[in-house]
């Protein structure tokens, strides 16, 4: 028996976005608005998990703000233009959190929990043990079992399907790990 039956609106969402929610730019960065593209049906997916869990939060590491590349501004832009996609579909993000560090060695950057425990100040309702991480990397999932958190392995970028020690599900997009959370909790 899996994880899935036990969501319910006293669980917390974490996303990464970049490969998560929006395509990712090869050996690069989404840098501005502009550049940032959807993968289908993630907007339908996230007003979906907006009726189902009771907090759904992004946490992003953004090494491109500490490289010089882009700004915090910029990524503000970047977060308004995805927000206002998803109130059109009837969606939203409670909070964005962001790791503009270089270092992997930053609190901040994932796999690290820093992003974790700033979510979990803001939210104090959140409970790790009742939350889901998506994400589509290894550090993804190693930031989401550090804190405690069921993970979900996406094979958007780095297709993957044998068994990890830190991935509890996998599933091909956002779109698809919807569709099987729906018919999981009918």
């Amino acid at each position: 028996m899996s994880f899935l039956q036990d969501i319910d609106s006293t669980w917390t969402l974490f996303l990464d976005r970049d490969g998560v929610i929006n395509y990712e730019k090869e050996n690069d960065y989404i840098r501005n608005a502009q550049e940032l593209t959807l993968y289908e049906g993630a907007e339908q997916a996230i007003a979906f998990f907006n009726t189902i869990f009771h907090c759904t939060v992004v946490v992003t590491n953004q090494r491109g703000i500490g490289k010089g590349l882009m700004t915090e501004g910029d990524l503000k832009g970047i977060h308004d233009a995805l927000s206002e996609k998803l109130h059109h579909v009837g969606g939203h993000i409670d909070a964005y959190y962001f790791a503009p560090q270089r270092s992997n060695d930053a609190e901040d950057r994932k796999p690290n929990t820093g992003m974790g425990l700033q979510a979990k100040r803001d939210f104090p309702s959140i409970d790790f043990t009742k939350s889901v991480m998506i994400g589509n990397n290894i550090s993804d999932m190693q930031f989401g079992r550090n804190l405690g958190m069921k993970t979900v392995y996406l094979n958007t970028t780095s297709p993957r399907n044998e068994p990890h020690p830190s991935i509890d599900w996998y599933s091909a997009d956002l779109a698809s790990f919807a569709h099987t959370l729906k018919s999981t909790n009918k």
